[in-house]
């Protein structure tokens, strides 16, 4: 294993002989593996690469603000609102694999508009080592894309060979934000596989608060650099409480949070006890809609980590 400054010089060499003057394009997500590969490939081919942000209504309190304040000023970085058109095409779809895979065409589709803008001919992936080995794949480093208008894109993956832990260091070196290099993995489909059931922007907006409350606390006691993964969930369940001096009947949310390595597996955090009652005694306390909090755990296998 080369260093994190030998990797680095190393991978800018590849990227430069590989594309040359050429433009790429790269879907930029704000998380590790796609921003270390935008600076990567920034620091080989400068604006010619352009970096695209699409925000499709289902990210994370604060995000949208957060990924454009860091690369705005640091690559050719291009945000895309297109959280209506998702919403739009999720209307009243409750299979949690059916909305995989509208949001991923739909993602598809925006990406797609974007890119013909461009007369960009690479395609930057933030593929690492698992997500290949884990599907089995056995795609080669560099090979073609057709988008659905025809468009064929060559792909580059600069850092398919690594895993979660080494692209981080490799982040550190690059002088990314540690919000970055330590930003907990996040689904492509975003909160849309953290609501159970049919999307709305009101049940939404729940799980978005209540993710918050769990990343806050968690961050607050100082372990977030010690666990995985750590969110929210809504489940379509209502539950009967109790709120002041009344009956209520609201949602169910569910909170998780796993140690892993490299996301193949996974084991559930063991949290002092104290920080589970605080993200309980908020997320009702400040969430009308919801009565009762659970705590997912089970391990993966046989659960995955997300619950949807």
């Amino acid at each position: 294993m080369l260093s994190p400054d030998e990797f680095i010089k190393d991978a800018i060499k590849k990227v430069k002989d590989e594309i040359g003057d050429e433009k790429a394009i790269i879907a930029l997500s704000g998380g590790v593996d796609s921003s270390v590969c935008s600076v990567l490939v920034q620091e080989a081919i400068g604006d010619n690469l352009i970096a695209i942000f699409v925000n499709h209504g289902l990210l994370r309190e604060g995000e949208v603000e957060e990924v454009t304040n860091t690369f705005k000023d640091r690559l050719n970085f291009h945000y895309v609102d297109a959280s209506d058109e998702f919403m739009e095409a999720l209307e009243g779809v409750e299979d949690p694999e059916e909305k995989r895979k509208i949001i991923g065409k739909v993602f598809i589709d925006v990406f797609e508009r974007e890119a013909e803008k461009t007369d960009a001919k690479y395609l930057v992936q933030g593929t690492i080592a698992p997500d290949w080995i884990e599907t089995k794949g056995e795609i080669k480093s560099h090979h073609n894309l057709a988008l659905p208008s025809g468009m064929v894109l060559e792909v580059v993956e600069p850092i398919r060979d690594l895993y979660k832990d080494e692209v981080r260091e490799i982040g550190l070196e690059l002088d990314l934000p540690e919000k970055v290099v330590f930003r907990q993995p996040f689904p492509g489909p975003g909160l849309g596989v953290r609501v159970v059931g049919a999307l709305t922007k009101d049940n939404v907006e729940i799980a978005r608060k209540a993710n918050k409350i769990v990343c806050d606390e968690v961050e607050k006691a100082g372990i977030d650099k010690e666990v995985w993964q750590y969110f929210a969930v809504l489940t379509d369940t209502k539950v009967t409480g109790v709120k002041g001096d009344q009956r209520d009947f609201g949602y169910l949310i569910v909170v998780r949070i796993v140690n892993s390595i490299d996301a193949m597996t996974a084991s559930v955090a063991e949290l002092p006890w104290e920080v589970i009652q605080t993200i309980s005694r908020r997320i009702t306390s400040e969430i009308s809609e919801v009565t009762h909090v659970a705590l997912s755990i089970s391990d993966k296998p046989p659960a995955t980590i997300e619950f949807c």
